[in-house]
């Protein structure tokens, strides 16, 4: 099954989403846990989320990945940002089992005026904090584009990571195209390189979910702006490889390309066109 999504809204709550992915013929979905600029949540409504949880089990849906507010900084300067971000994953995090058996995406934080190194123990330091052994959602480091003092731009930064967590078992990584591609991995021309390291360094086995996103700049460039699929440098050729390759094929995938509602049901449409059942 080709488990295909886009980023959708959750202010109309979670059946709402879960309809709208259907009628663009999506399997699964993203979703900002609150607002992707600041701090607030709405309260959870369980009668939404019991048909939601139906629905979806009635639709075959693959896992439904959250995302974290942008505003997130785990190894920000501040102290009151690193603990506005601790306090915030956990809340996501105790949230989510509501939704068992989910994805919680977040972007691992900038450095600024820290060591990378520094800004590593942070990081990690926090998800010690936050995870705990008896939760059913998993936490995904995004591979990051190593824009300014990004963390997260090399493999090795977010083995790095990983390595200092002690609940290993609860981490998993998000592959965004655009971010890796403008990193410096070529997964245009050498895809099974780039796999085979990431493999290497990480282990495929933690691979969970793909940001599938076109790349308004060019390779190796160190910027994040994502275009539509097919319209960046990236290209359609290398999405369908990416779609079909055997090791990435049954991964979920989840488009954050700027669109709406009808554009994502196009691109759905293209990359159900181009995937090999």
């Amino acid at each position: 099954m080709f488990k295909i999504g886009c980023h959708l809204s959750i202010s109309k709550g979670f059946l709402a989403m879960a309809k709208n992915a259907v009628s663009i013929n999506a399997n699964t979905f993203q979703f900002f846990t609150r607002n992707p600029r600041g701090g607030s949540a709405k309260a959870l409504d369980m009668d939404d989320i019991k048909a939601f949880l139906e629905y979806t089990k009635q639709h075959n849906f693959a896992t439904v990945l959250a995302h974290a507010p942008y505003t997130l900084n785990a190894s920000a300067a501040k102290d009151s940002i690193r603990e506005f971000t601790q306090n915030t994953i956990a809340d996501d995090l105790q949230r989510m089992e509501y939704i068992p058996d989910s994805y919680y995406n977040f972007h691992p934080g900038n450095y600024g005026d820290f060591e990378l190194e520094e800004a590593i123990d942070f990081i990690a330091g926090m998800l010690n904090k936050v995870l705990w052994k008896e939760q059913t959602t998993l936490v995904l480091l995004e591979t990051m584009s190593g824009k300014g003092t990004e963390v997260g731009r090399t493999f090795e930064e977010i083995r790095t990571i990983i390595d200092k967590v002690e609940l290993k078992d609860k981490l998993g990584v998000c592959l965004d195209t655009c971010h890796v591609y403008s990193a410096g991995y070529d997964i245009v021309n050498d895809l099974d390189a780039v796999l085979d390291n990431f493999d290497e360094i990480i282990g495929l086995q933690r691979l969970k979910a793909i940001h599938l996103n076109d790349s308004k700049n060019p390779f190796n460039s160190h910027k994040d702006r994502h275009e539509t699929i097919g319209n960046g440098s990236i290209g359609i050729d290398a999405f369908k490889n990416i779609i079909n390759h055997p090791k990435l094929r049954n991964l979920p995938f989840y488009l954050e390309t700027p669109n709406e509602l009808e554009g994502y049901g196009k691109e759905i449409e293209l990359l159900r066109s181009l995937y090999r059942d």
